[in-house]
């Protein structure tokens, strides 16, 4: 017995060296020309080591070794690729040639793409993953970064820490894309010209972005359609819209279309207003490229939107204020309000490759939007204290009030641009010029007349006086001229261990309207330090300027109750100087993977024009430019909570100021503190079921009185709460022609918070203001049916 135990005893520590024994593989990725492959990721996976690859795609990695040892391979952009070693031991070499492809859910379970930019990349099966209330996933998804502020579940338009509507700048396929000028509520906005089914990459920069982004000071949006490589369909029906999708190829030739219907009548039905809405929004989008060889490209890319906004109010009671102050309001109404919004839009490029570095493409572009709005409405209203000591309803205000207006505007943008591209193995330049044509016609004429107890407000005593009127005839012919260059630079230390990616570029633009010329030196640095590779560290500053517009130029003048608005050639353009410091940490959590992010910027402004914004409608007063600043931290932390499926969860804290009329004042986006979470799960044991959770809280914004000097804002609304949820199965899977069939269900708006969107203000002949709000949307039920080719 003690002779077989000494034998197995022997035995034992005899395989304790072979069992902790250790091996070194090292070697090269290329792509298939033999290019190297830098920042490539080699993973050990089952004993969770990952290194990287330099700059001139060599890696070494160390393991211990085991009967067989799995090694993988991933970039993003290429087919992931995995050896199998076995019994390895001692110094190994191994040489891995990568090819081109699109496995994105291999290469993202193994690797993330380090962000070495300002602009973070989206994935788009998120956008089109949770319950969705205005049919524009993107923006939806943008909506929940961190740094982004959006207290209107009916707009896809959002802020970008302290700034406006308008200081966002949107691409798709390198054009810029514009929005309709007369949308002044969220009720009235259609889809979004970004359509979710033909995007195949989405970047998003909340500062410090690239110089080939345009003059804008917040944030810059920049989508890639895809082109399909196969015959592709989908078709999808909701109550609250629906679309088809169609995309096919060949070798040399690829062309998708897609068509979108969206109703939110459910959705305004809800509230506390009884009317009648016909709200019809149509568009229709289609994407071909041709490439007859190696050499040539050629792609056109096409949008029509016909948005439609039909509303005859009825009536309206609204109850609010607290226990002991809560008041009524009341009204009737008589009248009407129609909106049409026309835009087209269409591009063409033809791009040359002189080598597979070297390019040259020339582009040219058309927007066209054909803008009315008009309405007359007559309400007579009771806004009552229900609260009072009596027990009884106390009138404050009676009166009546009437809307009138007929707003025209027609706009067309011509653009022609050439970008030349050329990358070395270190550098990657591009630089790009660009002419625009502006063409803007506008008819305004709005009013509104109140009239309180029988007294006309504002009540003067010697003649008649609307409480606002506005004339516009303006018309505006501009051209720009707009070029940058920019080059990203990518090195190593000494070592090679440390890695670096430096992109510096300037810009400059001429508006021929106010005679301005801008220049705008931008620069960021990204690290990814020697002692821990999961960490990347970022830095970025430049000056960025907002170029003013149509509507930054309109300038009012207010004489005797007539207000007029004139165009202001005197206008220069608003400017943000960035300073941000940033760090990605990615990790992994019971082998599931996680990046945490964080940066820290500092804006400082200047040139600011004051504006008001009521709803989605934002008034600019350019007589004075301010100053200003804002600051704050964001942080996101992304990845697997739960296996397989991704989700986030964001926080952002911000201050802004100005500094108007000898006073320090928030800006009207001072959103102090907003908290966002993505949630996604399967339900246990299948992966058929399929939940997601949008949940949005965040800080109400400052408010005053209308038709009052800016600045004067000293009221704050609630806070905005709102809970999303919705719930897939997946009825067929790869079964037939049918690739996916799903089955949804979205509760929105779960716990039925009266969000406030803007305030109605009621004033007496004595001249006492009371702030009626205006809520959003309440809790409303959508089902979905999804069917993908």
């Amino acid at each position: 017995m003690k002779k077989h135990l000494l034998i197995l005893l022997f035995a034992v520590l005899a395989a304790l060296p072979a069992c902790a024994q250790s091996f070194t593989l090292k070697g090269r990725v290329t792509d298939s020309n033999g290019s190297p492959v830098e920042l490539c990721a080699v993973a050990i996976p089952a004993q969770g080591k990952v290194t990287m690859t330099n700059l001139k795609g060599e890696y070494s990695i160390s393991g211990v070794s085991a009967d067989s040892v799995k090694i993988t391979y991933s970039m993003v952009g290429f087919k992931a690729k995995t050896r199998v070693l076995r019994r390895p031991k001692g110094k190994m070499n191994l040489t891995i040639q990568l090819q081109e492809g699109t496995e994105l859910a291999e290469v993202a379970v193994m690797q993330e793409r380090r962000q070495t930019g300002q602009s973070e990349k989206l994935d788009i099966k998120d956008a089109k993953a949770g319950p969705s209330v205005t049919g524009n996933a993107v923006e939806e998804m943008v909506k929940m970064q961190a740094g982004v502020g959006s207290r209107n579940e009916l707009s896809s338009q959002y802020n970008v820490r302290g700034g406006s509507f308008d200081e966002n700048s949107v691409y798709i396929n390198g054009v810029e894309i514009y929005r309709p000028f007369l949308v002044r509520s969220g009720q009235q906005e259609g889809l979004s010209v970004i359509n979710a089914d033909m995007v195949d990459r989405v970047e998003f920069s909340t500062g410090g972005f690239d110089a080939k982004y345009g003059d804008k000071m917040s944030s810059a949006l920049d989508i890639t359609y895809k082109k399909p490589k196969k015959f592709e369909a989908k078709i999808d029906a909701s109550l609250l819209g629906g679309g088809v999708y169609i995309g096919f190829a060949t070798k040399t030739f690829a062309w998708q279309n897609g068509f979108r219907y969206k109703t939110n009548r459910m959705l305004l039905s809800g509230g506390d207003q009884k009317a009648e809405y016909d709200p019809r929004f149509l568009d229709y989008q289609t994407y071909l490229t041709f490439e007859p060889n190696k050499r040539w490209k050629i792609e056109l890319l096409g949008d029509i939107a016909d948005n439609r906004y039909n509303f005859t109010p009825q009536s309206r009671e609204t109850t609010f204020g607290g226990t002991e102050n809560s008041k009524s309001f009341k009204v009737y109404f008589d009248g009407w309000e129609k909106d049409i919004f026309r835009t087209y839009f269409g591009s063409a490029a033809v791009t040359h490759s002189f080598t597979e570095n070297t390019k040259l493409q020339l582009q040219g572009s058309i927007f066209f939007t054909n803008e009315q709005e008009t309405y007359d409405i007559q309400g007579q209203y009771w806004l009552q204290e229900t609260g009072s000591e009596t027990g009884m309803e106390d009138d404050l205000a009676v009166g009546t009030y009437s809307e009138h207006a007929r707003n025209y505007l027609k706009a067309n943008v011509k653009s022609v641009k050439l970008t030349f591209q050329h990358k070395t193995k270190k550098h990657n330049w591009l630089a790009a010029f660009t002419y625009k044509n502006e063409n803007i016609s506008e008819n305004s004429k709005e009013y509104e007349m109140r009239d309180s107890a029988g007294y006309v407000v504002p009540h003067t005593g010697d003649r008649l006086d609307m409480i606002y009127s506005l004339n516009a005839q303006n018309e505006l012919k501009a051209d720009r001229i707009e070029a940058f260059v920019q080059d990203s630079y990518r090195f190593s230390s000494k070592g090679e261990h440390a890695f670096f990616t430096l992109n510096y570029g300037v810009r400059f633009a001429y508006w021929s309207f106010n005679k301005e010329s801008i220049v705008s030196p931008r620069v960021s640095l990204s690290m990814a330090p020697a002692f821990n590779n999961n960490f990347t560290f970022r830095f970025a500053t430049g000056l960025y300027y907002q170029a003013p517009f149509y509507k930054e130029l309109r300038d009012t003048i207010t004489t005797n109750g007539v207000t007029i608005a004139r165009l202001n050639d005197k206008v220069k353009s608003q400017r943000s100087i960035h300073f941000i410091a940033g760090m990605d940490y990615r990790f992994k959590l019971a082998n599931r993977r996680f990046r945490l992010s964080t940066e820290m910027y500092y804006k400082l402004l200047g040139n600011l024009i004051p504006y008001s914004v009521n709803n989605m409608k934002i008034v600019y007063d350019s007589k004075e430019q301010v100053s200003g600043h804002a600051f704050g931290l964001d942080a996101k932390l992304y990845g697997e909570f739960v296996e397989g499926t991704d989700s986030w969860i964001t926080l952002s804290l911000m201050q802004t100021r100005m500094n108007i009329h000898g006073n320090s004042v928030p800006l009207p986006s001072d959103m102090r503190y907003a908290i966002n979470v993505f949630f996604t799960d399967y339900f246990p044991g299948t992966t058929r079921w399929k939940m997601a959770v949008r949940l949005s809280f965040a800080d109400g914004l400052p408010f005053g009185a209308p038709h009052r000097d800016l600045g004067q804002e000293p009221y704050r609304a609630p806070a905005y709460k709102r809970v999303d949820l919705g719930l897939s199965y997946r009825v067929l899977e790869n079964k037939s022609i049918f690739r996916n069939i799903w089955l949804s269900f979205d509760c929105l708006n779960v716990i039925g918070s009266n969000n406030v969107n803007s305030y109605y203000w009621i004033t007496d002949v004595t001249n006492r203001q009371f702030a009626v709000p205006n809520y959003l949307t309440g809790r409303t039920f959508n089902g979905r049916v999804v069917l993908e080719f």
